[in-house]
């Protein structure tokens, strides 16, 4: 009889021990999901247990329409850094959806169910929170447009003949980069993190700093006709209130190149000018990339 117990309780506890308890997982987005048009988006997620990052997960996900039957979208994730998780789907609509995942580690799956609401961007990207929207790139197509109509009458008062063609040709051929969205996109991260940047170290703008600076660049466009016939194509007035909006990002960073140069100036008083201009060029670089870094940037 004892014998027998006793065998009973060693069955029970191999048993025990060959069952897993399931994981506590929990799951969110850390990249929200937006719905665009018969396009793939972007989401990421975070797999944690006990506040934990979860690695080495399989995830597979399956979204749903809460309201409306649409079908089902299977998408298979990829793993990224600290627990993370990214896919891209290309859903039917906006609106509020069920996301089923299956979550599976050294051969055991876990489902966890989680309810979103899907919705439309407001733009193409965002800093912080803060939306660059499609008017914000467009604009600097026309500014980036500007500065080629300039660079070309530029070229046909100091060169001629076959330089001139050169010189032409090689305009012509950043035409076509200066309104790339990613190289736009570049170019707002860039102007926007180093304004952010000059706001944390305590710098400040006036209206009359901003006014001189917009009163320069109004009188350089006034000089060309291309310039011109730019500005009065994407509508003067809104022209020029966005202008005095952008310089007031323009007038910060420029604080940010003054106090970087003031500084290469007192630590190398013998350098010349030319290699004062390197350094602070190579610090301000080396100062933008730890600025872009360090803030949450999402491009959909």
């Amino acid at each position: 009889m004892k014998k027998s117990v006793l065998l009973l309780f060693s069955l029970l506890l191999v048993m025990l021990a060959g069952c897993k308890a399931e994981p506590d997982y929990q799951v969110k987005f850390t990249k929200e999901l937006y719905f665009q048009k018969e396009t793939k988006m972007p989401f990421e997620i975070q797999v944690t247990e006990n506040q934990k990052a979860v690695t080495g997960l399989k995830v597979s996900l399956e979204f749903m329409m809460t309201s409306m039957d649409h079908g089902t979208y299977d998408v298979q994730l990829a793993q990224g850094k600290k627990g993370t998780y990214n896919g891209k789907v290309a859903l039917p609509m906006s609106g509020k959806y069920e996301a089923a995942f299956t979550l599976e580690k050294d051969g055991q799956k876990t489902e966890k169910v989680i309810n979103i609401n899907v919705t439309q961007p407001k733009g193409v990207a965002r800093i912080n929170g803060e939306w660059l929207t499609n008017e914000d790139v467009n604009f600097y197509k026309i500014i980036n447009q500007l500065q080629l109509v300039i660079n070309r009458e530029a070229a046909k008062q100091k060169y001629s003949g076959k330089r001139l063609e050169e010189e032409l040709a090689y305009l012509d051929s950043q035409e076509k980069a200066s309104v790339e969205q990613n190289q736009l996109l570049t170019q707002i991260i860039r102007l926007r993190s180093m304004a952010l940047l000059a706001g944390e170290k305590g710098h400040k703008v006036t209206n009359t700093e901003v006014a001189a600076a917009v009163n320069k660049v109004r009188e350089q466009y006034s000089h060309y006709e291309g310039t011109k016939k730019l500005i009065s194509e994407y509508g003067e007035n809104k022209f020029w209130a966005t202008e005095q909006e952008q310089y007031k990002l323009i007038v910060l960073t420029q604080k940010v190149q003054k106090d970087i140069m003031e500084k290469v100036q007192k630590e190398n008083p013998n350098a010349g000018q030319q290699e004062l201009y390197y350094q602070a060029q190579t610090e301000y670089e080396d100062l933008l990339i730890s600025q872009v870094s360090s803030l949450e940037i999402e491009i959909l």
